[in-house]
């Protein structure tokens, strides 16, 4: 038998989540982008030799497709679309975040929640991954030149339909007097 818990955040909730995004944005600017994906990487791995509440076993995948977005050598971000997802994993890499990782039972709890807000922050981007990724699959070219350029030119549709999401997202937010990102 599962039980669902749902968990409202307030603005205020919301804000404490922000603050500590920033303080994990502030730890990327010091450290090298190849060191936090190594380090998530290896957080990954150590989550492999243990067992971890379902929540949390959920949400792995989708650190995974974070980390294979930023490694994709065919899907070249921009820094400043790189920037938010690195920043979750910093944060997602930090055992003493909000709760301590070493808590048993809870101590990943927030990094779930961290995971999730930043998969919905990056729903755009990522759905444009996705699409790529089974594109490049269903791909069928033999000459490396030509699968190349169709690569290419896809991803750069999908990076344009990518960005012009999220622009509309802003712009439609600020006429609505909202803020121009639910977390960012």
């Amino acid at each position: 038998m599962s039980y669902k818990l749902v968990i409202e955040l307030s603005e205020r909730d919301l804000r404490h989540f922000r603050r500590e995004m920033r303080r994990a944005r502030e730890s990327v600017r010091i450290a090298e982008d190849e060191e936090i994906i190594r380090a998530a990487r290896e957080l990954l791995g150590e989550f492999e030799q243990v067992e971890l509440p379902d929540f949390v076993v959920q949400r792995v995948e989708k650190v995974r497709r974070l980390l294979d977005m930023l490694e994709d050598p065919d899907w070249a971000l921009a820094e400043s679309e790189r920037a938010p997802v690195l920043a979750g994993l910093a944060y997602l890499c930090d055992p003493e975040d909000i709760i301590p990782d070493t808590l048993p039972g809870i101590g990943l709890l927030d990094d779930a929640v961290m995971i999730e807000l930043v998969f919905r922050e990056l729903h755009h981007e990522i759905d444009a991954y996705v699409t790529f990724g089974a594109f490049r699959e269903r791909l069928a070219i033999a000459d490396p030149e030509k699968r190349e350029r169709r690569l290419t030119q896809r991803r750069e549709q999908l990076m344009a339909r990518m960005r012009n999401r999220r622009r509309a997202e802003r712009e439609a937010a600020a006429r609505d007097g909202q803020p121009a990102s639910a977390f960012w």
